[in-house]
C-alpha cells in the first residue's frame, strides 16, 4: 500500500495476485475499491509488496485509523509525498499574481483616466475646452437682437486683428469683459462668437469646474488655465457663470476658504498676464450684484455689457435668424409673432420656430403659416392643449363666465390692450383657460392709470364667478397673484400711493434672475403697506363687479357663445359686444389695424 495526499495504491502480492487471476481471469484495476480493501486489512493479505505498478487505487479517505489498522494487520506501507509542484504553482497564480496584476492595471487605467479628467492625480488640472479657431462654429452673423453688445465686442476683436491700430496711439487691449443679462440672452453665443471672428483659440469653461472637495484645488487650476492660455496666445478664455467663485468676500468664520483662495488666484492671474500678447478675458452671470468688487474693478474686467431681453427689434431680427433655415408661408409676419411674445429671450424665441415647425409636420403641411406660430407662441407660454381633461357642464360654464369677465373688463376700459383670443380648452402647463392681448405697439412705461386698468382685468374673472354664480372659486389664484404684485409695487417702488408718497419702501434682488423683491422698512410700516394694497385690490374689485353688473347681457352672450365654440378671437368677442351694445361695426381696415393680431398671455387662470 502507497498513500500520498490524494490516493491510496495498492499492488497485490504474488499469492494474492494468483488467487485472482483465478477468480476472475484478470486483475480487475478498477477504481474505487475501498471496500475491498478493507477485507485485505482485516485477513493480513498483501504482506509483500512487488516493486510493479499498483493492482488498485482509490481516492483519498478521511480515515484517521488506516495507518494503525494497517500497521496491525502486517501490510507494508508507504507514504510518499504528492508531485504538487504544478498544482502550487496554479494555486500561487490564481490566488496571488493574478489577483494583484487586475489591481495594477486597474490603478494605472484610473490614473490616466484622472490625469485626463482632472482626478486625483490630475485634480489640479484645468478641464477647460479648448475650440481651435473656427471650430467654434459662430460668428456675429449668428448673433441678433443684442446690436450694443455685438458693438463692444466687435472693438475687442478688431483690437485682437490690429493690435497695431491701438497701441500706436498708447491704448490697451480690456483685460475682461463681463457679460451680464438674464437666462437665454446669448451671453455664451456672443463669447463663442467673438472667438469666431477673431480666429483665436477659445478655452471655455464653467466656474463651478473650479470648485472641487480638496483644499487648493481651485487655485491650481486657475493657475493652469492661464499657463495654457498664455501658451495659446492669443486667446481668449471664457469663464461662464464666474458668480460660482467670484462671490463677494467677507470675513465671517463660516467662509468658503477654498472659495476665496481661488478667487485670489483669478485676481492674481489676472493682474499679472501681459495683454500686448492678446490674452483675453471674458465672463458670464446673471447675478452681477453679488461679485467681489475687487473682481469688477477696472484692469480686470475693464468692461460690462449688458445683454438684456431683446425688444421688438431685437425680436424680429432673433425670429429672422432662427426662421432662415425654415420653409416659411409667405403670409407669415414675424413682426406680429414678435409683439406677442414680449418679454421673450432669444432661447424662447428659437423653441417657438422650432415648435411650429414641428407642428407644420404634425399637421402634413409642408411650410409654417401663422397660425402654426401663435399656436408654437400658446405652447410655449402655457403648454399644449390638455386634450383629456374634461370639464363637466358647470366647471365649463365656470371657466367660460371667468374668461369672459376679463375680456370684458378690458374692452370696457380705457389703457388696455385689444382682446385677441379667448379660450377655455385646457393646457398643460394648468391652465383652464385664458384670454390672450396683443399691444398695439412695444411700451417701455406704464403709466397709473395702465396699471390700475390691470388691475382691475385681473379681477374681472373673479368678479363674473360672483355676479353670475353666487360664488367663487380658486380659478383666480394666478389673477389675485398678479394683482397683488402690481399693486405692492406701485406702493412701494412707484411712489403711486397717496399714503406713502414717493418713498422707496422695496429695493429688487436678483434682478436678472426672478427679481425678487425686499423692503426696507420696519415691521409696522410693512403692515401698513399690506392695508393699503388691500384697499387698492377692494377698490379694484369693486370697479370690476359694477362694469359686468352694467353689462350683464353682454357678458352672458359671449359666455354662451364660448361654451358652444371653446375657442373664439378676437373678432367674434367685439362683434358680439357691439352687437349687443348697439355699436357699428368699424370699417374693415381699422378693424384690422386693432383687433387682429394676436398678443401675449396676460391672463391665465388654472387648477
Amino acid at each position: 500500500v502507497s498513500l500520498n495526499s490524494d490516493r491510496i495504491y495498492i499492488t497485490l502480492t504474488d499469492e494474492a495476485r494468483q488467487e485472482e487471476l483465478e477468480e476472475n481471469g484478470q486483475i480487475a484495476n478498477t477504481g474505487n475499491i475501498w471496500s475491498q480493501m478493507q477485507e485485505q486489512i482485516q485477513t493480513g493479505s498483501g504482506d509483500e509488496e512487488a516493486e510493479r505498478d499498483p493492482d488498485y487505487y482509490t481516492g483519498y479517505v478521511n480515515d484517521y485509523t488506516l495507518v494503525e489498522r494497517l500497521d496491525e494487520a502486517g501490510v507494508e506501507f508507504k507514504s510518499q509525498p504528492a508531485d504538487t509542484v504544478g498544482q502550487t504553482l496554479l494555486e500561487l497564480f490564481l490566488t496571488v499574481i493574478l489577483p494583484i496584476g487586475l489591481m495594477a492595471a486597474m490603478l494605472v487605467w484610473l490614473m490616466r483616466k484622472m490625469t485626463k479628467g482632472g482626478g486625483v492625480m490630475g485634480i489640479g488640472k484645468s478641464n477647460a475646452k479648448m475650440y481651435m479657431e473656427k471650430e467654434t462654429g459662430v460668428t456675429f452673423q449668428d448673433v441678433a437682437g443684442e446690436d450694443e453688445a455685438k458693438e463692444s465686442l466687435q472693438e475687442v476683436v478688431d483690437f485682437l486683428h490690429n493690435p497695431g491700430k491701438y497701441s500706436g496711439i498708447g491704448a490697451k487691449l480690456p483685460k475682461g469683459a463681463l457679460l451680464v443679462g438674464p437666462p437665454g440672452t446669448g451671453k455664451t453665443l456672443l463669447a463663442k462668437a467673438v472667438a469666431g471672428e477673431a480666429k483665436v483659440p477659445f478655452f471655455s469653461l464653467s466656474g463651478s469646474a473650479f470648485v472641487e472637495m480638496y483644499v487648493g484645488v481651485g487655485a491650481s487650476r486657475v493657475r493652469d488655465l492661464f499657463k495654457q492660455a498664455q501658451q495659446q496666445a492669443p486667446c481668449i478664455v471664457f469663464i461662464d457663470e464666474i458668480d460660482a467663485i467670484g462671490k463677494t468676500r467677507d470675513s465671517s468664520l463660516g467662509g468658503n476658504d477654498e472659495r476665496e483662495q481661488t478667487l485670489n488666484q483669478l485676481l492674481a492671474e489676472m493682474d499679472g498676464f501681459d495683454t500686448n500678447k492678446g490674452l483675453l478675458i471674458l465672463a458670464a452671470t446673471n447675478r452681477p450684484e453679488i461679485l467681489d468688487p475687487a473682481l469688477l474693478r477696472p484692469g480686470r474686467f475693464d468692461r460690462r455689457i449688458i445683454v438684456d431681453k431683446p425688444d421688438l427689434k431685437g425680436r424680429v431680427e432673433i425670429l429672422k435668424v432662427h426662421a432662415k433655415d425654415v420653409r416659411m408661408d409667405e403670409s407669415v409676419d414675424l413682426e406680429a409673432i414678435a409683439l406677442a411674445t414680449s418679454g421673450a429671450v432669444g432661447s424662447d424665441l428659437a423653441n417657438m420656430i422650432n415648435e411650429a415647425a414641428i407642428n407644420a409636420v404634425k399637421h402634413g403641411r409642408q411650410v409654417v403659416s401663422q397660425k402654426d406660430l401663435f399656436e408654437a407662441v400658446e405652447v410655449v407660454l402655457v403648454g399644449k392643449e390638455k386634450k383629456d381633461r374634461i370639464m363637466s357642464k358647470e366647471e365649463r360654464q365656470i371657466v367660460s363666465y371667468h374668461e369672459v369677465g376679463h375680456a370684458l373688463v378690458t374692452a370696457l376700459q380705457k389703457n388696455t390692450e385689444p382682446v385677441q383670443k379667448i379660450t377655455i380648452v385646457p393646457r398643460t402647463m394648468g391652465a383652464l383657460g385664458y384670454v390672450m392681448q396683443t399691444p398695439e405697439e412695444e411700451k417701455f412705461l406704464n403709466t397709473k392709470k395702465e396699471l390700475e386698468a390691470m388691475i382691475v382685468v385681473a379681477l374681472g374673472g373673479r368678479a363674473a364667478e360672483e355676479i353670475v354664480f353666487d360664488t367663487v372659486t380658486t380659478g383666480a389664484a394666478n389673477d389675485i397673484e398678479q394683482a397683488t404684485k402690481i399693486a405692492r409695487a406701485m406702493i412701494t417702488q412707484y411712489g403711486m400711493s397717496e399714503r406713502f408718497g414717493l418713498m422707496g419702501l422695496e429695493s429688487i434682488q436678483n434682478r436678472y434672475l426672478d427679481g425678487r423683491a425686499v423692503l426696507n422698512c420696519g415691521d409696522a410700516t410693512a403692515g401698513e403697506i399690506d392695508e393699503e394694497v388691500m384697499k387698492m385690490l377692494k377698490g379694484a374689485y369693486a370697479e370690476a363687479k359694477k362694469l359686468l353688473a352694467e353689462n350683464r347681457e353682454a357678458l352672458d352672450k359671449i359666455a354662451a357663445f364660448l361654451i358652444e365654440k371653446e375657442t373664439i378671437t378676437g373678432k367674434e368677442f367685439m362683434k358680439i359686444f357691439r352687437e349687443v351694445k348697439g355699436i357699428p361695426e368699424p370699417d374693415e381696415t381699422e378693424e384690422s389695424s386693432s383687433t387682429e393680431r394676436e398678443g401675449r398671455i396676460v391672463m391665465k387662470d388654472g387648477e
